[in-house]
């Protein structure tokens, strides 16, 4: 696949000053995040502090009400129509609990963007749909089954082969490792790094599993109350010196972070 030329300096994806409001309430609060070419960020937070907005916004599925999302350096976040369709095929994306279409057999599943956006005919795009699922460990045996005949584990392989089909320039992962037993988390997180480093792509991803966090991200951001606390390289968050950090990746009841 044939991807974008892009310049050779500055993040492949930025958002910058970034804010949402739902009903009055202001959920992201200026968002500053830059995610270098090849680097994988994740982004750590509880329920309710803005993960998913960000995400959203930055894959282009919501608007903020104020600030930028840049990709390659350009300004994308008014985009639309033909637009918006030519820069989703920069992305690629894991969601959470994998998101296959049950009435679709596996192979269909993986293939559904290069069959119904891409324009890859129907053989080419079952081979490199076989190809896919090769790279997350699946075989032929489980092509043209459906997705209620696999395990937990396995549907969420079948959604990391889609989201790395096409050879996407940036990945988004959406709590990867949500439903899975430590296990599965452990070889899905596995998987999410090998397939990462082997695109040389951009990755974002947001989760509250610290063993996820610490396996897939070069680097770790926090958000809390809308805004990013701390960031740094993953070695670092041990000795963060926040205290929001301490208290969220030792999961302690008491601290400043309340229910």
């Amino acid at each position: 696949m044939t991807k974008p030329d892009t310049p050779s300096v500055g993040p492949k994806l930025e958002l910058r000053g970034v804010s949402k409001r739902f009903a009055g309430k202001a959920v992201l609060k200026g968002v500053d995040i830059a995610v270098e070419r090849g680097r994988s960020l994740v982004i750590i937070g509880g329920s309710g502090q803005g993960k998913s907005v960000t995400l959203k916004i930055a894959i282009g599925l919501m608007r903020p009400d104020a600030g930028k999302v840049l990709v390659d350096g350009q300004d994308v976040t008014r985009l639309g129509g033909v637009d918006q369709r030519k820069l989703a095929k920069a992305f690629g994306m894991l969601f959470q609990g994998a998101a296959l279409f049950d009435s679709l057999r596996v192979w269909e599943n993986v293939a559904f963007r290069l069959l119904n956006a891409d324009g890859v005919k129907r053989p080419d795009a079952k081979d490199r749909a076989v190809a896919a699922l090769g790279r997350v460990g699946l075989g032929p045996e489980v092509i043209d089954l459906y997705p209620g005949e696999l395990s937990g584990g396995m549907q969420k392989r079948v959604g990391l082969a889609r989201a790395v089909a096409a050879e996407p320039a940036i990945l988004f992962f959406d709590e990867p490792t949500t439903g899975l037993d430590p296990i599965n988390a452990d070889v899905i997180n596995a998987l999410i790094v090998e397939q990462v480093q082997r695109l040389g792509c951009t990755a974002i991803s947001i989760t509250h599993d610290m063993v996820s966090a610490r396996k897939i991200g070069d680097e770790i951001a926090m958000l809390h109350d809308g805004k990013i606390l701390w960031r740094g390289p993953t070695k670092d968050i041990d000795q963060s010196g926040n205290p929001y950090v301490d208290q969220f990746i030792h999961g302690q009841a008491v601290g400043p972070i309340t229910g």
